[in-house]
């Protein structure tokens, strides 16, 4: 790894085994080694038997994390997700059970999907979560990565103004 690779891994390492939370956000062009960081990063939390989550923003980068799956269909987030939604994932269920056990998701290519769905899913994890950090967002177990100069979320006709308020970046998280 090189010297800022290591320090990433180091600081989520040591955020999810202190129990500290945290949100984290990897910002890298493409080509800088984010993804050999997230396999990295998986194989040494699950080596330790613990659970780590791994979703993308869409289909085809999905398939470069191991056991990857699109954010929507992890987190069963609305196709027409709204300012206030909640992901459709009930307290009692295996998904909500699983979500409480993962010591860590890493959601890449964030910057594409509309902030209305990362605010649905910290919603749902405050609602879910049973965890010392539920007031942080995300209940502290969520890593971002991406790059702002690739594809920003889709909005029909949308003007820059638009579009750039429906990004992550323009989210109170």
């Amino acid at each position: 790894m090189t010297d800022e690779q290591n320090v990433v891994y180091n600081t989520i390492v040591d955020a999810v085994y202190k129990d500290n939370g945290g949100l984290f956000f990897v910002y890298g062009y493409g080509g800088t080694g984010k993804t050999f960081v997230w396999k990295t990063l998986a194989a040494a939390i699950r080596s330790r038997g613990d659970i780590v989550i791994n979703v993308d923003s869409s289909g085809i980068a999905a398939l470069l994390l191991t056991g990857g799956r699109t954010a929507h269909s992890r987190f069963a987030i609305p196709i027409n997700v709204l300012e206030d939604s909640f992901c459709s994932i009930k307290k009692n269920s295996d998904l909500a059970a699983l979500l409480n056990k993962a010591k860590l998701i890493i959601w890449d290519e964030a910057p594409m999907m509309y902030r209305h769905c990362f605010e649905a899913f910290d919603r749902t994890m405050r609602d879910i979560i049973v965890s010392p950090n539920r007031s942080s967002p995300f209940c502290g177990k969520v890593v971002f990565c991406g790059d702002f100069r690739q594809i920003l979320p889709v909005i029909q006709r949308g003007t820059q103004s638009e579009i750039v308020h429906a990004s992550l970046h323009s989210s109170d998280l």
